[in-house]
Order: structure tokens, then sequence, then C-alpha cells
């Protein structure tokens, strides 16, 4: 079959496919987005209004040199009911698609808007991530039409996050936390608010994965390795913020008790030998998980000795002690 001849069939199966009346149906007029199809809503919007509108000509939106870059119509339709107002009313209808908590449409509208060019990359994963099945939409956390938009911004970003987020504002001013009051680090860096493949919308497909981005000398692999950490970091330490030093979750040696039960300091009979105190049980794995539990008053700085409790790669490095 002869390559015109397929195209013809190609093109009939689609005229078929298509509603009655749907072949002959005009084509919608594409948006008008030069500063003249701006100037339709900018002569009414502008910096009078609570939200100041023409800075948006200061960002990445409003740089008409770049044939990608939308206009007013391109996100908000052509409204031609609210501009055109036939009614008279002192009320203007609300134009085609409008922005924020309230918004015309619901969430899904607002959205639709702006995945038309913001869909792939980091925001691939936005349908099915918690944010979207929590009917976030993206302008409660984006700013279009300032010259800053305070999400992108390390500094201040955190701000905008903890206005969800409140148990994280509280954490992240404990004296134990990452530096993310001193603008050093964003929720971003170890979050992806768009949709991840990893738990808790991590940038990675795991907790130690992600914790990995930046300590990468608990990454190992390691000869002798701590069962809990090479399992999930959280298990020793919340990422947020913490009353304890290096983010733990509980003070050592109660943090290492969780798991190690046992005595540090007894001698117990077990039958025929007597077993020394150098041997702490892990949950009651051996005859240890009988003795008298004075572990709160001896052994209580674990770290001392303790002091590659992430790992060892020495021979005789079985205890973490080297």
């Amino acid at each position: 079959m002869s390559r015109g001849i397929r195209w013809a069939l190609a093109s009939l199966l689609v005229a078929l496919a298509l509603p009655a009346g749907a072949q002959n149906a005009p084509a919608a007029a594409p948006a008008d987005r030069t500063v003249q199809g701006d100037a339709v809503c900018t002569r009414c919007h502008d910096e009078s209004e609570s939200k100041p509108i023409l800075a948006m000509y200061k960002t990445r939106h409003g740089v008409k040199a770049d044939e990608r870059t939308p206009g007013c119509q391109s996100c908000h339709g052509a409204s031609e009911a609210h501009v055109k107002n036939a009614t008279g009313s002192s009320t203007r209808p609300l134009p085609d698609v409008t922005f924020g908590k309230r918004a015309k449409g619901g969430v899904d509208k607002q959205v639709a808007a702006c995945l038309t060019c913001h869909e792939g990359g980091k925001r691939s994963l936005w349908h099915g991530s918690q944010h979207q099945g929590r009917d976030v939409a993206c302008a409660q956390c984006h700013t279009v039409h300032a010259a800053e938009d305070r999400v992108l911004v390390k500094a201040a970003q955190p701000e905008v996050c903890f206005s969800c987020h409140k148990s994280e504002r509280a954490q992240v001013h404990r004296f134990s936390t990452h530096p993310i009051a001193a603008g050093k680090l964003a929720c971003s860096d170890c979050h992806n608010p768009h949709g991840s493949t990893g738990p808790k919308l991590l940038v990675r497909n795991s907790v130690n994965e992600t914790c990995y981005t930046c300590h990468a000398e608990k990454r190992g692999p390691f000869l002798w390795e701590h069962a809990p950490v090479a399992d999930d970091c959280t298990n020793c330490h919340t990422p947020h913020g913490s009353t304890n030093p290096t983010l733990l979750k509980t003070r050592v040696p109660w943090l290492c008790q969780d798991c190690h039960s046992g005595d540090h300091g007894a001698q117990v009979n077990s039958g025929a030998n007597l077993i020394g105190g150098n041997v702490t049980t892990v949950n009651g794995a051996n005859p240890l998980a009988n003795a008298a539990p004075r572990a709160q008053l001896l052994a209580r700085a674990c770290l001392n000795c303790h002091v590659l409790v992430h790992g060892s790669n020495h021979p005789a490095g079985s205890k973490f002690q080297r």
C-alpha cells in the first residue's frame, strides 16, 4: 500500500471518530499573549489592585520576547463576559478561570491552566501526589503577579510551607535543627511538593537516599553495618528539629535502649557459663535480657565508646568502637 493511500485512510478514520459536525467546527482562536492583548485587562487591573498586577512584567511570565510566555488570556481565558459586562452590572461576571482557594471552577481547572505550560520535569508526578489529593492549587503556594515569588526564594520558602505545616514550624525553632531559619536549606531541598516516587514527597525514593544527598559519609557500604541506620535514618533522628543534640529523637542512652535492652554492667549465670556485661541484648535476644536493669546508671554515654555508630570499616569494628 502506497504512502498516499495510507495517509488518506488515516485521515478518514480520524474524521469518522469525531462527533457529528466537529469536522467543520472552527478551531478555537489562540489566546492573545501580546502586550496589546494584555492591555484589555491591565487598563483596569493595575497597581491599584489589592494585589498589584503589573509587577508580573518583571518576572518570566512577562518576557514577551519569549514566544512561550503566556498572556492574561492564556491563564484566565478570553473572559468575554467579564470584559463586555453586557448586563451593565456593577459586579462583573468572573473571568473564565480564576485562582485561589475560592476560585471559579475549583482546583482542577486552576491546575490545568498551569500545567498547560508547566507539565513535565519535577511536576510530572503531580497527579496522584499528596498535595493534589488534598486539593492544593498552584496559586496557594505561588504568587504569579509579584516581582518575587516567595516560594522560589530559599530564605522565604519555609514560611510559605509553614502556613499549612504548623508542627514543622515549631520544630525548626528547636535548638537542634537543619539550617532552615538561616536560609541555607529550604523545604524543597528534601521534598518535591509537586509529587514524588518516595514517601512524604521526598526528592529521592527513600529517606536514606534523600539524607545521603548531603550526608554522603553515612552512605557506606560498611564492613560492619548498624541495622537501624541502614534501614531508616528516622529510626534515630527527627529531621525538622529536636530538643536533643544532632536531631536525635531521644537522649542517649534511652535512644540506644529502645533496641539494646540488656544491662551493660551485669553478669548473668547462663548454665555453666558466666556471661560478662560487655554485651548488650537486642530486644531480649540473649540471657542478659533477664539481668537487673542497671544500665540507667552504667554506660550512660554510649557514644563515648561506640563512636562509629553509623558503621565501621575497621576489622575489629563490630561494636562500632573503631
